[in-house]
């Protein structure tokens, strides 16, 4: 069993990932984001999902703004276009499955 949020820990610019979990069917991690920080477009090989923990920012998922905010649950299909960017300190879980 682990706390997420006590596993946040912002860097000072920059993403810092943390595996939570890795099995046969899942792979997990815990993203945190710097203010500012921005991932360009990109996809992923697998289908998965990405549950916002803590911060602000925007998540571009096939030309859709969601608001990254504590709560929100966003599935992405197997090679969805995707980006990233914080407006705060913004942390998630990201799980793809395999």
């Amino acid at each position: 069993m682990k706390n997420i949020p006590d596993l946040i820990e912002y860097p000072a610019k920059g993403i810092l990932s943390k595996r939570i979990m890795e099995n046969d069917k899942i792979d997990s991690a815990l993203f945190c984001m710097a203010k500012g920080t921005k991932i360009s477009n990109h996809t992923s090989a697998r289908e998965g999902f990405v549950y916002i923990v803590d911060g602000n920012g925007i998540f571009n998922l096939e030309g859709r703004k969601v608001l990254m905010k504590k709560g929100i649950f966003i599935y992405m299909k197997k090679n969805a276009v995707h980006s990233l960017e914080a407006r705060q300190n913004t942390s998630f879980l990201l799980c793809l499955v395999k």
